[in-house]
């Protein structure tokens, strides 16, 4: 092993499989969402086991912020990276998302066996009110930090949450659209960057391509959660409404309910948010299409986590590219916010959900350290009790 980075990168005190061993017991017992996982990761690996330095893991959490995709995968792929190069970012990549992904194909599977029993539609019935309680609460959060008082993020915000409910969709080309309009705005550059226009001016091109290509079911499930991983900033809950226009609105694979109770398995399982895809896949195209939606949505994310890494080191501070990337997480925050409402409009559907989606925030509200599947729990068994006696 030999490195060019001088002293930051001196010989690692942990061996890779220490740090896969590590990737694999998170993605099985992390929970909470994308924040609480980049939580763990600071907590774990830099201040108790000090393998990466601080320095590092916020290179690393800066990059993923930037990059599109799922931002705790993404952070575990770029410390995979930060000692062992290409072959370290694999392994902990892949070790961070099998555990949820075999715990999302055996789910999907007793969903579509068992789906048609009273219990299981009795237990998604509480829990996908409790869902849309835990999704505007994250919503929040992400609101609080990516947005603050910033009066122009606002702006972007709002009309992405707008635009969100209204199309029920998300539209890729205005994120890309507001990172420019604060770029330009914050950090005008002084030159035309040649780097830079090639970089946009390729990415509505790609987004074009991929849409123009059809094949059989698998192929279209490939492309369609290619373009999802490529197209979702911010947190892993930002793939929400973009996957609820594509699965639900456009291929109709997946009717509204199906949809919440993937959501909702998303936020059963440990492991990053984005994971619901392997639930989706499965039920479009069994096993297969499991494999297909997961692997195509985590290759981008992948490659954009490991293709800048090297330059990132040098680029990742100058203004415009900050100013680039706050403009793309309000966006994403603003549209994840639309997205609770299409989702509430969707999953309460009486007076029981509606009271477990504001239990749900209440709880929340009160109790900071509550963990999310601690509530997943409760309003499951609320599902049990009540839903038998209203249908």
């Amino acid at each position: 092993m030999h490195h060019e980075d001088g002293p930051a990168a001196a010989k690692p005190s942990y061996t890779l499989w220490q740090l896969v061993r590590y990737m694999l017991r998170l993605g099985s017992l992390g929970f909470g969402g994308p924040v609480a996982l980049v939580g763990y990761m600071h907590r774990d690996l830099v201040e108790d086991r000090r393998w990466i330095s601080e320095a590092d893991y916020k290179e690393g959490l800066a990059l993923a912020q930037l990059a599109p995709g799922p931002l705790a995968a993404q952070l575990g792929i770029y410390l995979g990276y930060v000692h062992y190069r290409i072959r370290g970012a694999t392994l902990a990549g892949l070790a961070f998302v099998l555990p949820s992904f075999l715990m999302v194909v055996a789910l999907g599977w007793a969903y579509v066996r068992f789906g048609g029993l009273p219990w299981m539609q009795a237990v998604f019935y509480g829990v996908g009110a409790a869902v849309i309680g835990i999704i505007a609460m994250s919503a929040r959060k992400l609101t609080e930090k990516s947005v603050g008082k910033d009066k122009l993020l606002w702006a972007i915000y709002l009309v992405l949450a707008v635009v969100t409910v209204v199309t029920e969709s998300e539209i890729a080309w205005l994120f890309i659209a507001a990172g420019i309009l604060v770029w330009l705005l914050r950090a005008p550059p002084r030159w035309p960057g040649k780097l830079q226009a090639a970089a946009l001016t390729q990415m509505p091109l790609a987004g074009s391509l991929l849409g123009s290509v059809d094949g059989s079911v698998l192929a279209q499930v490939g492309i369609f959660f290619a373009k999802a991983g490529a197209f979702v900033f911010g947190s892993g809950l930002a793939i929400v409404p973009f996957l609820y226009g594509g699965v639900v609105t456009e291929h109709h694979w997946l009717n509204d309910k199906q949809f919440v109770d993937a959501v909702a398995v998303a936020m059963i399982t440990p492991g990053p948010v984005v994971i619901t895809v392997g639930f989706i896949g499965y039920l479009i195209a069994g096993l297969s299409g499991a494999s297909v939606a997961a692997f195509a949505t985590f290759v981008p994310c992948y490659l954009f986590t490991i293709i800048p890494a090297p330059y990132f080191k040098r680029y990742g501070r100058l203004p415009g590219v900050v100013a680039f990337v706050d403009g793309i997480t309000a966006a994403a925050v603003g549209a994840i916010a639309g997205s609770v409402i299409v989702i509430a409009r969707r999953s309460i559907v009486d007076l029981p959900t509606a009271c477990i989606a504001i239990g749900t925030v209440l709880l929340l509200l009160k109790f900071r350290k509550l963990q999310e599947p601690a509530i997943i729990v409760i309003a499951a068994v609320l599902g049990l009790v009540l839903h038998p006696l209203l249908h």
